[in-house]
């Protein structure tokens, strides 16, 4: 490490020359360091390739038009400005991105200044969302190595905590330095509005080519810095079809349980891109293959068995096949039925220990099971209140369906989660083969669709035993007003 100590005297010169000899001694002095921090994670920067217009498939006619205004506006102002991430993964795999991230050499406050309709959001890495409408276009300054090796502490620089996570990480630098600071290869290329090429520091476009999912620098190093990288491995696996190299992979299930310390909101909108989006069953089958389906489930998890035949097991991968292809066929999804139909046997077993071990009513035990259960739950994943309320109304009308004389199926049908509460019927009469299950789905199915009067017939044959006797309550007697007898 250099470390030189200047005497300068009192005059132009001699200052201009200990300004000069400083810089040369700080320059050094990081260059140093960086080569240490390199070499103690086994990080070696590969060549730069720059992809012709001519050997790519990227159009501009296949980008978001207001992603194209950012990065105009900000080369127009003298930064540089690349298009990165996933939606250069995607253009060139020849999917259409769902968003288009830019980053870019300018701050967020200069970004700020050349866009009115921008707005600086995040502790963790300072970032600038450009708004348009509801097309949200993020934009991100290169991101620099951490200072390591004793260096003094400076402003925004990097902080961690005692398992090595991030938890402040606004530190700035070049493009070369932000390739390295990206998480896999495939997701480290950029795109130039400048001359159109494309920009591969990390040997991404190899792996592209190969379906491989590569982290980039050290993986546990990478991992503890952020353990959602481990989840996201697992995703873009998933979704792209991919495979997790070797090195990639190795660390994962040994460090799975650092995902206890993600907070839980963050941990809830993870479980949304991994199970709702299109692949959730090839991504379940991942995550139990690395261990990192306990953490976001452990009340789940807790009742798996090795022969994996149980309902709770054959739910779980239904309810994910059903919910994948709604989402192929552009049809919606709520998670609050994809929660209910994963805990609805959790809740089932624990309603059932209530009654034995307290002597309640099941309907009571079932309703303070439907509390335990969620309140674990969203330990772990911190699920909104608004979606709570709809698992409560799924999982109660459950107990509801079988009551169907008088005016009740007509009641039942106009609750708003009654279709909900129906597919969750039917998922269990399929996996269940219960022949009173299987009745009762099937007589819900016709009924839905029945005319009024063939409804009315399917009341009228309804034999479900005599209606119990209800004692008739003997009238008050009103008490004499003051003064009478």
């Amino acid at each position: 490490m250099i470390s030189r100590y200047f005497y300068c005297t009192v005059n132009s010169s001699s200052l201009s020359r200990c300004i000069i000899f400083t810089r040369v001694a700080n320059f050094c002095r990081k260059v140093l360091n960086r080569e240490n921090e390199m070499a103690e994670s086994g990080t070696e920067p590969q060549p730069l390739t720059v992809i012709p217009r001519d050997q790519h498939t990227i159009s501009r006619r296949d980008i978001s038009e207001n992603a194209l205004k950012v990065l105009y506006r900000l080369n127009k102002a003298g930064y540089e400005a690349y298009l990165v991430g996933g939606g250069v993964r995607d253009l060139l795999l020849g999917k259409k991105p769902k968003d288009f991230d830019i980053t870019t050499n300018a701050t967020p406050e200069q970004v700020r200044k050349l866009f009115r309709n921008c707005r600086l959001v995040g502790r963790r890495f300072r970032l600038a969302h450009v708004m348009f409408g509801s097309e949200v276009i993020e934009v991100a300054t290169f991101r620099g190595h951490h200072e390591q090796n004793g260096e003094p502490q400076i402003k925004n620089a990097a902080q961690r905590d005692q398992n090595g996570m991030l938890l402040r990480d606004n530190i700035f630098g070049t493009i070369e330095e932000d390739a390295q600071r990206r998480d896999f290869s495939i997701n480290s290329l950029y795109y130039s509005i400048s001359d159109f090429t494309v920009r591969d520091y990390t040997n991404g476009m190899s792996d592209l080519r190969q379906g491989i999912i590569r982290m980039i620098g050290e993986p546990e190093t990478r991992y503890r810095e952020d353990p959602v990288r481990m989840l996201r491995a697992v995703r873009f696996a998933a979704k792209l079809n991919m495979k997790l190299s070797p090195e990639t992979a190795e660390p994962i299930p040994r460090l799975a349980a650092l995902l206890h310390d993600i907070p839980s909101a963050r941990m809830f909108e993870e479980s949304l891109k991994l199970l709702q989006a299109g692949y959730g069953y090839p991504t379940y089958v991942m995550l139990c293959q690395y261990q990192l389906f306990q953490p976001l489930f452990p009340l789940i998890s807790s009742h798996f068995t090795e022969e994996g035949q149980t309902n709770l097991e054959r739910m779980i991968i239904q309810v994910l096949k059903n919910t994948d292809q709604r989402i192929q066929n552009d049809m919606r999804v709520n998670p609050a039925f994809l929660f209910s139909a994963m805990l609805w046997y959790p809740l089932i077993e624990h309603a059932q220990k209530l009654t034995q071990e307290s002597g309640l009513a099941y309907f009571e035990a079932f309703a303070l099971a439907m509390n335990d259960v969620l309140d674990e739950q969203c330990r772990s994943l911190s699920i909104p209140k608004r979606i709570t309320s709809l698992i409560r109304d799924i999982w109660q009308l459950q107990l509801r369906l079988s009551r169907r004389q008088g005016k009740r199926a007509y009641k039942l049908m106009e609750h708003p989660k009654f279709r909900a509460a129906y597919d969750l019927l039917a998922l269990r009469a399929d996996i269940e083969h219960h022949p009173e299950l299987q009745r009762l789905t099937q007589w819900w199915g016709e009924f839905q669709v029945a005319p009024p009067p063939r409804q009315q017939v399917m009341l009228n044959s309804l034999d479900d035993g005599p209606t119990p006797h209800r004692r008739s309550r003997r009238p008050r007697k009103r008490p004499a007003a003051p003064g009478k007898s």
